[in-house]
């Protein structure tokens, strides 16, 4: 599903507090797009802000080449999946159940789950390496087990968006390459992936595009080779940075001590 994204000119925050300050950026179909910054740079709000769940206070969110604000919701949910950070269930509910809620956009008010509900719900799981966890309740398992079924549940409703908060917060190295193939599977088919993460060389390695915040702003945006630099992460995060070419060019990063503020 061809599906793409764009921000113009958007604000968004909280109450009295502005977030997120003028941020213009395409997020095109085909591509995967790493979002990076300090703490309370504003990479949450603006995928929930991209995702409909923040309102814009200025400025306009679009979801293939319409305003998000005048998308029905059921379509809206349809085509956008989102995953939260720190998810906790208000009832004790198992593998299987939650990641079929993933489905409720597709579903009828008070219909019993269709064929194609409960394959998606098991090609999910397997998927993300969940299908053993299927009968365990979420309070049971471990937070990356945890962190895997709620990706599974966003993959289940098989959107043409992906905006992915933290996905491999918890993970093994083992289950974070299997994320990332599953988002890069997801934009080969067409599909755009916006995700957040501190780690840096889950940036340089599983995504094409970078944005880079910094109080709220875009402190740069562009191709992870343009935008992974040594001067550009130094200042955004305020430490030394070294990169160097890895394979098929993509950048190798580490990062020094932290420079005086």
């Amino acid at each position: 599903m061809t599906m793409p994204l764009a921000a113009e000119a958007l604000a968004a925050g909280y109450g009295v507090r502005e977030v997120l300050t003028d941020v213009t950026r395409a997020f095109p179909a085909g591509r995967v797009t790493a979002l990076l910054g300090e703490n309370g740079a504003g990479k949450s709000t603006l995928l929930k802000a991209l995702a409909g769940i923040v309102p814009a206070r200025r400025g306009t969110v679009r979801l293939g080449g319409r305003p998000l604000s005048e998308i029905p919701r059921r379509e809206a949910a349809r085509a956008l999946g989102y995953l939260q950070q720190g998810f906790e269930p208000l009832f004790p509910i198992v593998a299987r159940e939650l990641v079929l809620l993933g489905r409720t956009p597709w579903r009828t008010a008070f219909g019993a789950p269709s064929a194609r509900d409960r394959a998606a719900v098991e090609a999910a799981l397997g998927e993300m390496d969940a299908g053993a966890l299927a009968e365990t309740d979420l309070g049971a398992m471990s937070g990356g087990e945890r962190q895997r079924v709620l990706l599974a549940r966003v993959l289940a409703s098989e959107p043409g968006v992906l905006l992915l908060d933290e996905p491999t917060a918890n993970l093994d190295p083992r289950h974070r390459f299997l994320v990332l193939d599953a988002m890069r599977r997801r934009a080969e088919a067409g599909g755009a992936v916006v995700f957040s993460t501190h780690e840096l060389d889950i940036a340089a390695s599983g995504a094409d595009d970078a944005m880079l915040l910094s109080g709220g702003r875009v402190l740069a945006a562009g191709p992870v080779a343009d935008t992974l630099t040594e001067p550009l992460l130094s200042a955004l995060f305020r430490v030394a940075a070294c990169v160097t070419p890895g394979a098929n060019g993509r950048p190798l990063v580490s990062l020094g001590p932290a420079r005086p503020r």
